[in-house]
């Protein structure tokens, strides 16, 4: 099963609704697949899950384990100034270092409301991924003035669409 991970907290983000059609394009494809939002992580985990107190918050180990069960995951990036969601490092952070993500593979995609698709907080995330043993795809998706290629929620730019198609058929066979 392919674990797509939404990468921010925020409410009704549009990484969402892009994990959703990701979910649905693996599907079409016959891949099972689930989204893990971290909105679902508890509020105060960065306190009472990392460091010493790792494996002691039951809410934040309950997500950890169901990606701990992922061999392959695709992680939906929104930029935030100019690299990803502290919240996302804050969860790497929590994982069982280094077995949680080593020898697994990602694909990653990408999301800005600005002109650069979320290129550089792919770059960083890529470098910690690489850090921690994880083969990351190389067809890294961009979805730039994300806003502007949505309608009632929906992507509706062709040629992300097409993207999103490839980039799964490679995640699959990767």
């Amino acid at each position: 099963m392919i674990k797509i991970i939404v990468s921010t907290n925020r409410k009704q983000a549009v990484s969402a609704s892009v994990a959703e059609l990701y979910r649905e394009i693996l599907a079409h494809n016959g891949v099972e697949s689930e989204v893990i939002n971290l909105t679902e992580l508890p509020d105060d985990f960065v306190f009472t899950a990392l460091y010493e107190n790792n494996g002691k918050n039951k809410a934040y180990n309950a997500i950890h384990n169901r990606v701990k069960e992922g061999a392959k995951f695709v992680f939906i990036v929104p930029e935030y100034n100019g690299s990803f969601p502290g919240i996302l490092k804050s969860f790497i952070d929590g994982m069982t270092y280094p077995n949680s993500f080593r020898s697994k593979k990602c694909a990653l995609v990408g999301i800005s409301s600005g002109i650069g698709g979320g290129g550089i907080a792919l770059s960083h995330l890529t470098d910690i991924f690489n850090y921690l043993g994880m083969h990351v795809l190389a067809n890294k998706i961009k979805l730039a003035k994300i806003e502007e290629n949505m309608s009632d929620g929906l992507l509706t730019n062709k040629l992300y669409l097409s993207l999103l198609h490839e980039q799964a058929k490679s995640l699959i066979d990767f």
